[in-house]
This record gives structure tokens, sequence and C-alpha cells, in this order.
């Protein structure tokens, strides 16, 4: 957990006012997280931490792109992915799990660690459809021989309703 230590900021002794972290995201920082969905990413990320004498908050602002396996083709790509956020920080002894923008550190911590707010907000910002983006002209980037197999071995609309699913069909209506 050493290398997550990068991620650490010491809170405690900065003054009032806004304070700026960038960090660049690559597949070394994936790899302290298990099971990580994510394995190939190339992901800047500026963090600006606004000190108050009662709280903080922390505004992200995610941009970069991560490597993913296409859902149509197989092939890998490059998705862009982009991300903002803004989390407050209070010390105290609360912890009400109703709110999900809010973080609460014991009084006596005197930094946060970042790491897996970036980890969990890098996730989020994929799509849950992994296509190849559209080009400028319209047309996708998915491979065209992949394409061709997957028409070729599509079912169509009239062999699905050939008659062969009408028994049991039947089954449903002898309640």
């Amino acid at each position: 957990m050493e290398k997550l230590s990068l991620y650490a900021i010491a809170f405690k002794g900065l003054k009032e006012g806004k304070h700026e972290f960038d960090y660049q995201i690559g597949p070394s920082f994936f790899e302290l997280f298990e099971n990580s969905l994510i394995d190939q990413a190339d992901i800047q990320v500026r963090i600006t931490l606004e000190k108050r004498s009662s709280y903080m908050s922390l505004a992200l602002v995610l941009k970069g792109t991560v490597r993913l396996t296409c859902d149509r083709c197989l092939e890998l790509y490059d998705q862009p992915v982009k991300h903002n956020a803004v989390l407050i920080v209070k010390s105290g002894e609360g912890n009400n799990e109703d709110e999900d923008e809010v973080i609460w550190l014991h009084p006596e911590d005197y930094q946060l660690n970042v790491a897996q707010i970036i980890y969990e907000y890098s996730c989020l910002s994929i799509p849950l459809r992994h296509v190849h983006p559209s080009g400028k002209e319209g047309q996708h980037g998915c491979n065209p021989e992949m394409l061709r197999k997957i028409n070729e071995y599509r079912v169509s609309a009239a062999a699905e309703n050939d008659g062969r699913w009408d028994q049991l069909k039947n089954l449903l209506n002898n309640n």
C-alpha cells in the first residue's frame, strides 16, 4: 500500500483557500486495485481542494482514454472518458450513509487519500456499452470482417417466426 501513499493529500498544514493537485493515471495505478475493471488507461486528473474553516471541498476533473474491448467486434479500442465531480469533506463523528457526496474524516486525521476516489470515478466514466466511437462521417471503427461474420450468422425475423415455438407458447396458455 506504499504506492497508494502517492495519492495522499496532507490537508492539516494547508492554508485556507484553493489548492490544486495533478495526477497522471496509467496502468500501474489500476494494478493497485484487485479485480480492476480497467487495465490500460491514460487519464489526467486534477483535484482542486478548497479548504475552509469548517469543511473542505474536492472538485475532481478527470479526462483521458481507457482501453476497452468492443462489445460488437471484440477488438481493443481507446474510449475517451471524462468526468467532473464535487465532494464535500467534513471532520467529525458523523457518518450518514445517505450523503453520497460527503466524505467524513476522523477529527485526528491529517491527510486524505484520493486513490479510491480517482479509481471509482474512472470506472464510473466508462459507458455501459463498449463500442468503437463513431467517426467524423458516421462510420464506426469496428472490424469489417467481424461485422460480416455477425451478419452472416444473424437470425432473420422470418426464420424466428417459422412456427417452431407455437407448441411451447400453447403450454403457457394451458394453465
